[in-house]
C-alpha cells in the first residue's frame, strides 16, 4: 500500500493509520460489550487510546521487516481486543458480528475519507497533504479491512468462518489458530495473500466505495 518511505510519506499515513488501527481494535470491543461480555471495557480496551492496541509484533516488527524487504505494499495488526465467547449471549452468532466490527469501522472510515478527499478536491483546496492524508485513510482502512477478513484464525476472517461452521467443523478449525499467526506471515511473505487476496477484493471494495461516492461527486 506504500511505496514511499520518505519523512513527508510517514507524516501523511500516521494519521489515518492510528485511527484504522485504533478504531478497529476498540469496534470490536464496543460489539463485545453490546453482546455481553465486557472483559474489553473493563480492561479499559474499549478506547481511542493508540498506546491501548499497539502489538509489538504485527504493529511494529511485521510492517518493519516488510519495509526492510522492499515490499510494494504493508499489512499489520494490533493487540487482540479481549473476548470471552462463552460470555455472549448467542456466541455462536454473536461472535460473528464481534469479529465484523472491526472490518466494518474500516469500511466506514474508509467511506469517510473518500468523501473528505471528495470535498477536498471540490472545494478546490490547494493542499497535497490534506490530500494525500484522504488517500492514504482510504487506501489503509481499505487494506486493513481486507487483510483481516483473510479466513485464517485469529483474523477476523477466521472467526467470521469459525462462526458460520458447523459445530463439530468449527472446533477442529479453531485449533489453527496456535498456528494461524505462522501461516498468514508466511503467506503474506511469499506474496499469496497480496496477489491472490489482497489486490482483488480490495479492487473490489474500491469499486464499492466509488460507487457510494456517485452522489456526492454531483454535489461537488
Amino acid at each position: 500500500m506504500i511505496t514511499d518511505y520518505s519523512i513527508q510519506a510517514i507524516a501523511i499515513n500516521a494519521i489515518p493509520l492510528i485511527f484504522a488501527i485504533t478504531i478497529h481494535e476498540a469496534a470490536h470491543g464496543y460489539a463485545a460489550r453490546y453482546f455481553g461480555d465486557n472483559t474489553a471495557y473493563v480492561l479499559g480496551r474499549v478506547s481511542l487510546n493508540p498506546a491501548k492496541h499497539i502489538d509489538p509484533i504485527g504493529t511494529v516488527l511485521v510492517p518493519l521487516m516488510l519495509i526492510l524487504a522492499g515490499s510494494p505494499f504493508l499489512v499489520g495488526y494490533a493487540k487482540p481486543v479481549p473476548v470471552r465467547f462463552d460470555r455472549l449471549r448467542h456466541p455462536k452468532t454473536d461472535s460473528i458480528w464481534v469479529a465484523l466490527a472491526g472490518p466494518g469501522a474500516n469500511f466506514i472510515q474508509a467511506i469517510l475519507w473518500a468523501m473528505a478527499w471528495i470535498v477536498i478536491q471540490g472545494l478546490s483546496i490547494q493542499e497535497p497533504f490534506l490530500t494525500g492524508m484522504a488517500q492514504a485513510g482510504v487506501m489503509w482502512n481499505i487494506g486493513l479491512l481486507v487483510f483481516n477478513l483473510f479466513p485464517i484464525p485469529p483474523l477476523d476472517g477466521g472467526r467470521i468462518l469459525s462462526g458460520l461452521l458447523p459445530t463439530r467443523q468449527s472446533l477442529a478449525f479453531d485449533r489453527l489458530e496456535r498456528w494461524g499467526f505462522f501461516i498468514v506471515l508466511a503467506l503474506v511473505f511469499t506474496g499469496i495473500i497480496g496477489e491472490l487476496w489482497m489486490q482483488p477484493l480490495s479492487n473490489l471494495f474500491m469499486r464499492l466505495i466509488d460507487l457510494l461516492m456517485t452522489p456526492l461527486r454531483m454535489i461537488f
